[in-house]
């Protein structure tokens, strides 16, 4: 996905107006050594410099939100529990299209600006650095952009209701976010619907009442995920809950689908899981499922713990390879979470080839088969071999190529290194990376560790040559192995 422009604020005026503030309101707490000051506008991407934001960090969201179908209105109170990083006299969230309302720091009056994606925040009091502090900001307004206006991203209408999914800026159109997955937090989602739809959301579902005509969908995402993964899905589904080797799973199927929609493909998650287990270790959640709405979107998201699915994956009746993709993303991209969206082939690459795996692993088409019908598909794509993989820019952060090439520059890495030192790698950086911001790096030094070999060069030509490598094995890629040791 690409993101669209967006103008930023004149900071460096406004921090020091903020900086001299500070000092004069906070004589006793604030010197020349550490001043208050406002978090940056930015938490430091290189890609997208205004996404996230400094200054903070998110513990908790809890989302108190209403929508009405008609006229697709959207009224929240998003309250943030956070930790100031630095003496903050003001900080920023990512929020955009909605209104505001009121906001509140430490249940104080605050004051805000709104420019662009920004919303810079004023609380009556300085934070100190290491203060915990909550914002509730209160918002409202139509979210459909071709009734608003406003810059809805994310967010697709259904016959009955609406879903709000997208990557890589999504969450900030329906709730004020620190948006890059460098800041993760815990979700509790409370969602306000008539009676008669289904509201789903990541995590479990902790309770449902209905009063007044009006329906609250209560779920709780205790374990920390980017922004990006946050999912609300609202409409007539057919919602299943079952549980199979201690993972609670909830699938949710529009009605409008049909009974047996998709039925048999998600019916194959378990098994999908068990396959992906043994291959990359242990699945990082205790929860799992997926939704497939009726509604036009044309991808499939890895929504933590509840992936969502656009319906025509599934109209052939299959619809288990992109199952396998979005499954094989909750250990790459939801439990390795990116620190930049350069790496983004950490995400794609391993989740395609995850794929590739998957078949092989279950009777289908080897991994061998897979890259050599890859590599003549691709023979004579200047444009695919252009895109460097492992710096594709912003501007080809979903090609083709980041997928493709991806799951084809680890299968050429299993058949450098032989397949026990590949899977050793595999598992060693999901062990030894869960939970926290990973970089291309950091996954090339754990392939060199583990190999106990120098790959810069392979790295340098699968991840960051804009050509064609030329395969070091005779007559194709069946490259042969050099480590057959188990």
């Amino acid at each position: 996905m690409r993101k669209p422009g967006r103008s930023g604020r004149p900071v460096l005026a406004a921090g020091l107006a903020a900086t001299v503030l500070a000092v004069l309101v906070h004589p006793g707490s604030a010197d020349a050594a550490d001043p208050f000051r406002p978090g940056a506008a930015g938490i430091g991407d290189p890609y997208f410099p205004l996404a996230g934001n400094g200054g903070y960090d998110v513990a908790h969201y809890d989302l108190a939100l209403r929508y009405d179908p008609i006229p697709g209105s959207l009224a929240g109170v998003a309250t943030i529990t956070a930790t100031a990083t630095q003496n903050l006299s003001g900080f920023d969230l990512d929020f955009v299209g909605l209104t505001v309302r009121t906001i509140t720091v430490n249940g104080a009056a605050a004051t805000w600006t709104r420019e662009g994606q920004e919303l810079a925040v004023a609380p009556g009091e300085g934070l100190a650095a290491g203060r915990k502090f909550t914002a509730v900001i209160t918002y409202d307004g139509i979210v459909d952009p071709l009734l608003s206006g406003s810059d809805a991203r994310g967010f697709a209408r259904t016959l009955t209701g609406a879903v709000f999914a997208g990557e890589p800026e999504a969450a900030s159109s329906w709730f004020p976010v620190n948006e890059h997955p460098l800041d993760r937090a815990s979700y509790t989602v409370h969602a306000d619907v008539p009676e008669g739809l289904t509201a789903i959301s990541n995590g479990a579902l902790a309770g449902r009442t209905t009063t007044g005509g009006r329906t609250v969908w209560t779920w709780q995402a205790a374990e920390p995920m980017a922004s990006y993964l946050a999912l609300l899905a609202i409409g007539n589904y057919d919602l299943r809950a079952y549980e199979t080797a201690g993972v609670r799973y909830w699938d949710a199927v529009d009605t409008v689908l049909g009974p047996d929609y998709a039925k048999a493909a998600l019916a194959r998650q378990p098994r999908v899981l068990d396959v992906l287990g043994r291959l990359f270790g242990k699945y990082p959640f205790d929860i799992a499922g997926g939704v497939v709405p009726a509604a036009g979107i044309g991808f499939a998201l890895e929504t933590q713990t509840r992936p969502v699915y656009s319906p025509k994956f599934f109209t052939d009746g299959g619809g288990e390879g992109v199952i396998v993709h979005e499954l094989a993303h909750q250990w790459f991209g939801d439990d390795l979470p990116l620190a930049s969206w350069r790496s983004i082939w950490l995400n794609e690459g391993f989740a395609s080839y995850a794929q590739w795996l998957y078949a092989e692993a279950t009777g289908g088409q080897s991994a061998d088969a897979a890259f050599a019908q890859a590599w003549a598909d691709t023979e004579n794509d200047a444009e695919f071999w252009k895109v460097r993989i492992g710096d594709p820019t912003p501007d080809h952060l979903f090609d083709r190529a980041v997928y493709t090439r991806g799951a084809m520059t680890l299968h050429q890495l299993r058949r450098v290194v032989g397949d026990a030192t590949f899977f050793r790698i595999v598992q060693t950086w999901v062990s030894t990376h869960a939970g926290t911001n990973v970089r291309i790096e950091q996954f090339i030094a754990t392939a060199q560790k583990v190999a106990k070999r120098d790959l810069t060069a392979f790295f340098d030509t699968w991840l960051f040559t804009g050509a064609r490598p030329t395969l070091p094995g005779p007559g194709g890629p069946a490259v042969p192995k050099v480590d057959q040791a188990v």
